[in-house]
């Protein structure tokens, strides 16, 4: 079990929950993992649709059936290629090797380039991945967290915040978009039409499956079907690690809520320091 607090590790220009990573993982992943052609790689930043994605590939590979996913944790299924368990959990997997991380683009592991590897990063809009990250930091015991979200936000905002701001690790990778072995996907549209993405993401990663196989992904990675799992929703992580006191795991899984959290002015300063920040990308966030 890892040994929770509420204090960051610097590594390199980045900062990451103390306990859950360590030098040597962080390490590993960068410098030491040797990727494989048949890996892939479920890239996102914290609360943009992690354990989302990780369900779905799971149910992917397992073409449609259930089963694995409800009788193996998501973590141990699509583990953290950064985290302090990630080299046991991933050296001995069979391929292909379903792989999460959150690293910015250049501490992505260095083997990736030389092999045939696809990687899939999911943007969310940063307003709602700050608001999910302000709850998250309540409940789980590793992250800095603040009582207040004005604080919050300022803290999101800064170079303080877990894996780098937001701006800066979507605007990294991004740079890969015209990359054959990426894809880019949106929570919004994946919350608008999720069969839709979910047969781009087979069509992408060579996976022809059935329509009555892409129904049944559809119907288990819902925000509904993953709440009610324990093998996605932490419900058995000790309160050492989760406080679920202080709430669950899922929490509503939708786009726009932080209409019901920012001010005005609050609204404004994030829209200033956006546009500055993101002037050259050309995204959207419905």
């Amino acid at each position: 079990m890892i040994e929770c607090e509420r204090t960051y590790m610097d590594y390199e220009d980045i900062r990451v929950p103390r306990g859950v990573h360590t030098v040597e993982s962080m390490n590993y992943a960068w410098k030491e993992f040797e990727a494989r052609d048949d890996d892939v790689f479920n890239i996102t930043y914290p609360k943009s649709g992690t354990t989302w994605l990780q369900e779905i590939l799971s149910l992917i590979y397992s073409n449609g059936d259930p089963i694995p996913v409800k009788t193996t944790f998501s973590w141990d299924r699509v583990p953290w290629i950064e985290q302090h368990a990630g080299r046991s959990l991933i050296e001995n997997k069979p391929s292909p090797r379903l792989i999460t991380t959150h690293l910015p683009i250049h501490l992505f592991p260095q083997s990736f380039p030389k092999t045939k590897a696809k990687a899939i990063y999911t943007i969310r809009n940063p307003k709602d991945v700050c608001v999910s990250l302000y709850y998250f930091s309540k409940i789980a015991q590793f992250m800095e967290c603040r009582d207040e979200f004005q604080d919050f936000v300022s803290l999101f905002l800064s170079k303080d915040i877990i894996f780098g701001r937001w701006f800066e690790h979507v605007k990294g990778w991004l740079t890969m978009k015209d990359n054959p072995n990426f894809l880019f996907l949106s929570y919004e549209d994946m919350l608008k039409d999720l069969k839709s993405n979910v047969i781009k993401i087979s069509k992408f990663l060579g996976k022809e499956l059935d329509d009555a196989a892409i129904d049944s992904v559809v119907e288990h990675s819902t925000f509904k079907a993953m709440k009610d799992n324990p093998m996605s929703n932490y419900s058995v992580v000790p309160n050492e690690i989760f406080n679920k006191e202080e709430g669950t795991f899922h929490r509503k899984g939708i786009s726009g809520d932080h209409k019901n959290h920012f001010t005005p002015a609050q609204e404004e300063e994030f829209e200033k320091i956006y546009k500055d920040c993101m002037k050259d990308i050309n995204i959207s966030f419905s």
